[in-house]
């Protein structure tokens, strides 16, 4: 009996000073970062028969367990994983938002400046000194557009680095949760099935480290391992083995740095499945903020270019030539994929006529066996082309003109970037003064006699408005004369023809004649004659120049629907708009976050206050059950005395 009494006690004491010893480790690491509080649990030892029925034998240790809720677990690492997701989308987007809305390296001032200086022009053509300060503006908007494609360059090649660097750790991370891997499946083996928690905890604040760098997902094993997967499944972690992510040239454009994974050997990209943290963030900035951002800062460069030489070369200049390009940008850049089996090859260029159609997307053309299909990159929808794609007869879609040769073969992609050089390719091209095109290329003129007075009776009068670029320049002129019988004006000379005038109902009608628009108003008299002429110098003639600075308010982008400085306007909205949002998302998630964390904490957080009394329970049982032995080795002596009397 006092034999029973006492393993009964002893099994007592064992469990409660592994007790106070568990307490203790808590205590202990109430500060580690990922530790998980331990609870040693107790059973029953088996009973002992007895003619009076089952005796207890006392308590034993079931196991020494790790308090924890997974789903808490997951739920705080995917918060982990959105909440840097969101704050790196805020670091980089409100720089970007920042650097084009600036009011001393945005575009809208330069804007602003230039076109103040084609209106000086305007207002004196002959001034040479309102011409200089015309060029010296239109090179300091060169230099802007430059200078903020510069800075998005930078910040692009910062992100690539980036990139390399987050790989590099996520590599590290993979690695460490393998050991970690090896490690508790050899200690659980040893262990005859029980886990060691606090190797457990190491490998967990581990993958918690890698969910702030990337979305990722885990499954446990059998015999403890865990699998983590990234991507769209792609195992990052298999038992032991760490599959290597790496950084590997885009097949279009070698300076685009892509995240791929190896694994058996085979590398396969996966930039466009990875998501959440530090990389995914880094990814989405470069795909969804500056890519459209630079592709919109060069679309305005290229329209700008296009417009302002068309009106440009429509005008006269000092020398009494016709306007020559302004500016100049490069093509659209087109990249054929590394992977091309065929000969063909395409070429774009900018559709002129339709340039106002020009979006901020990148295409990529693919050919198939029913023929070429074009998407946009961002979404991957179809775009629909017109014209045959063949030689005389190109693609025309969205303000671009694309020229298919050679023989492609099937599946052989090409990658079209109609707008992301074009801020960094914008050049002046007029250094001279004298070539600044502010007149018309043609004069209107009263007839007159011999001795220069006008000889017309009426009180008609034809008005200048443009040249389109059918117009050449005149060599014999285009004399109007007025039928009031007919009522219509005759013309001959370098064009021939008629016009049918009504001054009760036609006055103020604009009319185009040999590539030249003009407007008729009042009542001409019968044999009224008006000429055009060569204009052979402009040097008082302003009709160009105010047409040239009337650019600023055209709406000549988005269909037609905004001017120069409305679609960067839109540009630096848009911007600002996702900085704004990644803000207000990246608060929310910080909030989550620490909710997250704190029931994390709740269910596997060391209290000490908890711990404290657990030590005081845990010492009055071991004291307690001393008693049982000191009353137990009390009976044995008993026992013993009475066999010696």
């Amino acid at each position: 009996m006092a034999i029973d009494l006492l393993g009964a006690a002893s099994s007592g004491l064992q469990v409660f000073q592994r007790s106070i010893a568990t307490a203790g480790h808590n205590i202990n690491n109430a500060s580690t970062e990922g530790y998980t509080r331990q609870r040693v649990d107790l059973g029953t030892r088996p009973p002992s028969f007895s003619g009076q029925g089952f005796i207890g034998n006392g308590v034993l240790i079931e196991g020494v367990n790790r308090l924890f809720d997974q789903f808490v677990v997951d739920r705080l690492r995917d918060t982990i994983s959105t909440s840097a997701k969101f704050d790196t989308l805020t670091q980089f987007s409100a720089r970007i938002s920042d650097l084009l809305g600036s009011s001393d390296a945005g575009l809208n001032a330069g804007l602003e400046d230039f076109f103040n200086a084609v209106q000086s022009v305007a207002d004196d053509p002959a001034s040479i000194t309102s011409r200089q300060l015309m060029l010296s503006n239109a090179d300091s908007l060169v230099s802007r557009f430059g200078n903020l494609d510069d800075q998005l360059n930078s910040l692009r090649s910062e992100l690539n680095g980036n990139i390399d660097n987050l790989v590099n750790d996520i590599n590290g991370l993979s690695k460490a949760i393998a050991d970690a891997n090896r490690s508790i499946v050899d200690a659980t083996s040893q262990g005859s099935g029980q886990l060691p928690n606090d190797l457990i905890d190491k490998r967990d604040n581990f993958i918690n480290q890698l969910s702030e760098l990337v979305t990722v997902r885990t499954v446990e094993q059998n015999d403890g391992a865990v699998n983590v997967f990234v991507g769209s499944g792609q195992p990052l972690v298999t038992r032991f083995l760490a599959a290597p992510l790496t950084t590997v040239p885009n097949n279009f454009d070698a300076r685009r740095t892509e995240v791929a994974i190896v694994n058996g050997g085979a590398t396969a990209v996966i930039s466009g499945s990875l998501t959440g943290g530090k990389l995914g963030a880094a990814l989405e900035v470069r795909d969804r903020i500056l890519d459209p951002a630079q592709n919109a800062l060069g679309r305005v460069a290229i329209t700008l270019s296009e417009v302002f030489n068309q009106q440009h070369k429509l005008g006269m200049d000092l020398n009494g030539n016709l306007g020559g390009d302004f500016y100049t940008v490069s093509a659209p850049s087109v990249a054929a994929n590394v992977l091309n089996s065929g000969t063909g090859a395409v070429t774009a260029s900018f559709d002129t006529a339709n340039i106002d159609q020009l979006t901020i997307e990148d295409y990529q053309l693919t050919f198939n066996a029913g023929g070429s299909v074009l998407t946009r990159v961002s979404d991957g929808q179809v775009v629909p082309m017109s014209g045959a794609g063949t030689v005389g007869s190109p693609f025309l879609v969205d303000g671009l003109s694309l020229v298919v040769s050679g023989s492609p073969a099937v599946g052989d992609r090409f990658l079209i970037k109609p707008t992301r050089a074009g801020a960094t390719n914008l050049r002046l091209v007029t250094d001279d003064t004298r070539k600044i095109a502010a007149a018309a290329p043609l004069r209107i003129s009263e007839a007159t006699n011999v001795n220069g007075l006008p000889t017309n009776t009426g009180n008609g009068a034809f008005g200048f408005q443009s040249v389109d670029n059918t117009f050449t320049q005149l060599s014999a002129g285009i004399t109007f004369t007025y039928d009031a019988a007919l009522q219509q004006f005759n013309y001959a000379g370098d064009a021939a023809g008629t016009i049918a005038y009504n001054p009760a109902t036609d006055s103020g009608t604009t009319f185009t004649v040999a590539g030249v628009s003009f407007s008729v108003t009042g009542t001409p008299a019968d044999t009224d004659s008006f000429v055009f002429s060569d204009n052979a110098n402009g040097q008082s003639d302003n009709s160009n120049a105010l047409l040239l600075a009337g650019l600023q308010t055209t709406k000549t982008m988005e269909s037609g629907s905004t001017n120069f400085q409305g679609a960067y306007g839109q540009l630096v909205g848009k911007v600002g708009s996702q900085t704004r949002s990644a803000q207000i998302t990246a608060e929310a998630q910080n909030a989550l976050l620490t909710e997250a964390q704190q029931s994390r904490d709740a269910i596997s957080g060391v209290n000490l206050d908890e711990e404290a009394a657990n030590l005081l329970r845990f010492q009055q049982a071991y004291q307690a059950i001393a008693q049982v032995i000191s009353a137990a080795d009390t009976v044995f002596q008993s026992l013993i005395n009475a066999v010696r009397r």
